[in-house]
């Protein structure tokens, strides 16, 4: 056994959360750089980002209630995050929603709606054990819960943010995982 592939995971120097419009061409690796549509929601909490995969499972019975098989009903991945960086315009688009978001000199308007916003490609950028890169790809993520948004004086404001990660024909599944090899010296 040996600690090699035990890793951590922090963003990586040039970024860590990225998202752009539906249709956008998704990464097909941990190392090529992003397309342009994609833009940086800025800092994320120093808590990171957390993956939860949840299922619904029924359980089938024999005639005596012996549990005798199962089949999967539902499946669902969220990731959650809390995006610090609330004045970044990027970031308040994702939240609020494009088109409840307008910049015009460095000032930024929003009118909050109800409604689920950031839908569109995902993508989440770090660097872990041995110099590797890791790229998650959400081809169609959706924000669907904003948590308390709190303003105090010792601590950032930000979107407490829950991500539904939805399935995509396109990639067979929720989300996609890249690991670059380790570098060569």
């Amino acid at each position: 056994m040996t600690s090699a592939n035990v890793t951590t995971g922090k963003r990586r120097t040039a970024g860590g959360i990225y998202w752009a419009p539906p249709g956008t061409t998704l990464p097909t690796d941990a190392t090529t750089a992003l397309a342009s549509a994609f833009k940086n929601v800025g800092y994320i909490s120093e808590d990171g980002y957390t993956v939860s995969i949840s299922k619904t499972v029924n359980d089938i019975k024999e005639w005596g209630g012996e549990i005798v098989d199962s089949s999967l009903t539902e499946q669902k991945q969220e990731f959650k995050f809390k995006m610090i960086s609330f004045l970044n315009l990027d970031a308040q688009k994702a939240a609020y929603g494009t088109e409840n978001v307008t910049e015009s000199s460095g000032a930024i308007t929003t009118t909050v709606k109800a409604g689920i916003y950031g839908e569109g490609v995902w993508a989440i950028d770090e660097a872990v054990k041995g110099g590797r890169l890791m790229r998650t790809v959400i081809p169609q993520g959706k924000i669907t819960s904003i948590g308390d948004i709190v303003h105090k004086g010792d601590e950032a404001v930000g979107f407490d943010t829950t991500l539904l990660a939805a399935y995509d024909s396109t990639i067979g599944g929720t989300s996609k995982q890249y690991i670059s090899a380790p570098p060569t010296t």
